[in-house]
């Protein structure tokens, strides 16, 4: 049943309008930046930079055995693995110093005792920092293996002079089922907006699983200490903090991925998706500001798509009121229609397959669960990494 209140419609049309209006702006003014991105030339140097690969694992036996022969594998001429074994109570100790005793390029640092005022994995990542003998630092997880061997050789290439911070993707591995769809779309959302974002010269996150930055710019700006007691951050705060528009690039192409194995349960992942966005709040005003109203545009869309079906328009002319339904359905497509391109666009650009025909669907259900997991963590107890 209709609410017979022009008054109502036109306020709920003008601001549907709105943020149909928001929504378009930050595809064009943003996301469109990384459609049309492309890797510049890399810059010619005598003989590549030395690169520290640095990564923090705790009951990881399993993953360490598939995934590092594949990272120590790497086609680079000068690297080391640092991995530091956090307080491993499974077989971790043993199998890194055996494959240690086999290859000279991994460097193992073992953690006995943890220490308190230092949540998540910041202190043992510090410590694999400050034993990297390199400057150029690349960072990932004990879960996660290089798209190729070529992975290390990309990141340095896309290294500028005056480059401090380098973003790239970090996908998940593509499986059967909804979580896994939902876990790939997810983490694509989330790197169209913070590799966008640094197109535009406002970097404000990367993501740990594929990061690099310098270790003299770890150093000056005193690593993680001034978000030391936030369990997560190690990866968007300590970005957030130091990277500018001057001093960032971003990575995208195939080659140049991380791939993650992804979380098999729905609890395991919520945990996961929870910690992550406890950190969103310390995030710069500017920052907070346009991530708040392309998060909120969005979710008002539909809640006022939805709602002014039930709602009379705002005209008096009876013979036009059959056009009223087309019209919201016009309006809907004016957004959806835009988006659906140019997401799908950027998936086949990070070589994310399965998920174009999906986007629609997937953007409805986090414009509704991404605000619940935020209300969730203002009454319940915050997760712990690990």
């Amino acid at each position: 049943m209709l609410v017979c209140y022009d008054s109502v419609g036109f306020v709920l049309g003008a601001v549907f309008l709105l943020m149909v209006f928001i929504q378009l702006m930050f595809y064009g003014v943003f996301f469109l930046r990384l459609v049309f991105y492309k890797k510049s030339k890399p810059e010619m140097a005598s003989s590549p930079e030395p690169v520290s690969v640095v990564i923090s694992a705790r009951n990881e036996y399993h993953h360490l055995k598939r995934f590092l022969p594949q990272i120590l594998d790497q086609d680079y001429p000068d690297f080391e693995v640092v991995v530091v074994n956090d307080c491993s109570d499974d077989e971790t100790a043993e199998l890194l110093d055996d494959l240690a005793r086999h290859n000279p390029k991994l460097k193992l640092v073992h953690l006995t005792q943890s220490l308190n005022f230092f949540q998540g994995k910041k202190f043992p990542l510090s410590m694999g920092i400050k034993s990297a003998k390199h400057d150029l630092l690349v960072l990932t997880d004990a879960d996660c293996y290089p798209e190729s061997n070529q992975w290390l050789r990309s990141i340095t290439e896309a290294y500028h002079p005056g480059t401090e911070v380098l973003l790239a993707y970090g996908p998940y591995q593509k499986m059967k089922g909804l979580l896994n769809s939902l876990i790939r779309f997810d983490t694509l959302h989330i790197a169209i907006q913070y590799l966008s974002f640094a197109l535009a010269g406002l970097p404000y996150m990367g993501v740990g699983r594929n990061l690099s930055y310098r270790k003299s710019l770890f150093l000056r700006n005193k690593g993680f200490t001034s978000h030391y007691k936030i369990a997560s951050g190690d990866d968007d705060l300590f970005i957030h903090q130091v990277a500018n528009k001057h001093n960032t690039r971003v990575l995208i192409q195939s080659k140049d991925r991380m791939l993650s194995v992804p979380k098999k349960t729905f609890l395991e992942w919520i945990r996961q998706k929870r910690r992550h966005l406890m950190t969103g709040k310390f995030y710069a005003f500017k920052i907070k500001m346009l991530l708040g109203a392309y998060n909120m545009s969005a979710s008002l869309f539909y809640v006022l798509f939805v709602t002014l079906f039930f709602v009379e328009p705002a005209f008096s002319y009876q013979d036009l009121f059959w056009l009223y339904p087309a019209v919201l359905v016009i309006v809907f497509a004016l957004k959806a229609i835009p988006q659906w391109i140019i997401f799908a666009k950027i998936a086949s650009k990070l070589g994310e397959k399965g998920l174009k025909w999906i986007i629609p669907m997937m953007d409805f259900f986090f414009v509704i669960f991404t605000p619940s997991l935020l209300l969730l963590n203002v009454f319940v107890r915050k997760p712990k990494w690990k």
